[in-house]
């Protein structure tokens, strides 16, 4: 029985029917849907090819965009032998094995494409292992991930490969994967146009997961194409990639304290919605909204950092799904909240000052003297009580002794933070009237 299939555990028999996917794989480089960043006329890859100097890559992009299929194609256009392996099934003796193999070829005058699928999941140790034989010539490997491979692969690793960054499928790349679908199959599949556009927008950008689709629809004979409605009654809608640890992640966080920052309800509801559909925690949406009031708002609109506790007091009252709608309506408050970073910048400059002169002791007069040694040496001489000053205002120096006055907090003319440059600039006017 294990004769009937091939080192990758491919039916050899003919009588297991492949899968539409395995069908339409591209057999020329010149027949991958979309990847023109890396693939166009004058593209990394285009020009590595016609040059003949193929290095080693990292392909880095989401699931189903053709990583596997491109460096297939590689091996076949530059006459490179193709062995495939996943960093999740293998260990250090396969490694062994693998790289015994290819010096065998090697010394035969064959090269190895060495293939690693999900190659952020070696640890450094393993990742290590690949440097001698690429750096003597024994492979050339090519690395898929769906990770940033600035956070997952070893900087050794990065410096002998060039990243290639794949896209994501477009909704055309999608539309011309489903029509040579539709051409394998010898028909077109039974929906109407606004359901097409529909399973397109339920692929998310996968081709793979598009042709699964299309495959499961191929089985249906209904007696009238199918509508929206209906498709989406006989299909699971497949989840938004997202995963809560990786880069998409901080990608979408990053996304959603911009758009608070830029003043656009609209985007940052969107963004919002985004991560709530991806199965992010919405506690650790109420933290970091609370950091974007303190962060970007600031005392331009000192209520900003209530609305936030009390939308997070609000979920944790309600749980989900009600409590979410507390927090998406601190998003839309803190997205058309004046904006103000002035007191942020001012504690990363106070905090500065502070490590830098980190053992100025405070100057006598503002020391308490709870003790007569204490009074006797000086502690809390010459303090003018401020209360007891005209306008309770003394204008006394506060920094340390030979540490001239320094200006962190400089709020800008918006929100409330109109009425604190008042203040700022009253004060400095009793202090420059009041101090010698």
């Amino acid at each position: 029985m294990a004769d009937l299939f091939d080192q990758h555990g491919e039916d050899r028999s003919g009588t297991a029917p492949r899968p539409l996917a395995d069908r339409l794989r591209p057999t020329r480089l010149a027949e991958v849907i979309g990847q023109a960043r890396i693939l166009g006329p004058d593209a990394p890859l285009t020009t590595m090819l016609a040059s003949g100097a193929l290095s080693s890559l990292i392909l880095w992009g989401p699931p189903g965009v053709g990583k596997t299929t491109i460096a297939r194609l590689l091996a076949d256009e530059t006459d490179l032998h193709f062995v495939q392996i996943s960093a999740i099934f293998t260990g250090v003796p396969d490694l062994r094995k693998v790289f015994d193999a290819a010096k065998l070829r090697r010394r035969a005058g064959q090269g190895t494409l060495l293939f690693v699928d999900e190659i952020h999941r070696f640890n450094k140790a393993q990742q290590d292992g690949f440097l001698p034989h690429m750096e003597d010539g024994t492979i050339l490997l090519v690395g898929a991930t769906t990770e940033n491979p600035s956070f997952e692969l070893n900087a050794a690793l990065l410096s002998r490969a060039q990243v290639l960054v794949l896209d994501r499928l477009a909704e055309e790349d999608l539309d011309r994967l489903a029509a040579r679908a539709e051409q394998e199959l010898g028909r077109p599949l039974p929906l109407t146009p606004e359901a097409r556009a529909a399973l397109l927008g339920m692929a998310d950008g996968d081709g793979r997961a598009l042709l699964n689709l299309v495959e499961q629809i191929a089985g249906w004979s209904p007696a009238e194409p199918l509508d929206t409605r209906a498709l989406s009654a006989r299909l699971t809608r497949r989840a938004a990639q997202y995963d809560k640890s990786g880069e998409a992640h901080y990608n979408l966080i990053s996304a959603l304290h911009k758009s608070v920052r830029g003043s656009d309800p609209d985007a940052s509801l969107y963004w919002f919605a985004r991560m709530l559909e991806g199965g992010e925690d919405p506690r650790y949406l109420a933290r970091r909204i609370t950091r974007m009031a303190v962060e970007d708002i600031g005392l331009a609109d000192p209520e900003a950092q209530t609305h936030c506790l009390a939308a997070w007091q609000t979920y944790e009252r309600l749980g989900s799904p009600e409590g979410e709608l507390a927090l998406a309506q601190a998003v839309v408050y803190l997205a058309l909240a004046p904006k103000s970073n002035a007191a942020y910048v001012a504690y990363k400059a106070a905090r500065a000052a502070a490590k830098q002169t980190g053992s100025e002791p405070p100057p006598h007069h503002i020391r308490n003297a709870p003790t007569k040694m204490m009074k006797e040496l000086g502690y809390g001489e010459g303090y003018a009580y401020d209360h007891d000053a005209e306008d309770a205002f003394s204008g006394q120096h506060y920094f340390p002794d030979g540490m001239e006055r320094a200006r962190y907090y400089d709020p800008p003319d918006r929100g409330f933070e109109r009425e604190l440059n008042k203040r700022i600039a009253y004060f400095d006017k009793l202090r420059a009237r009041r101090t010698p």
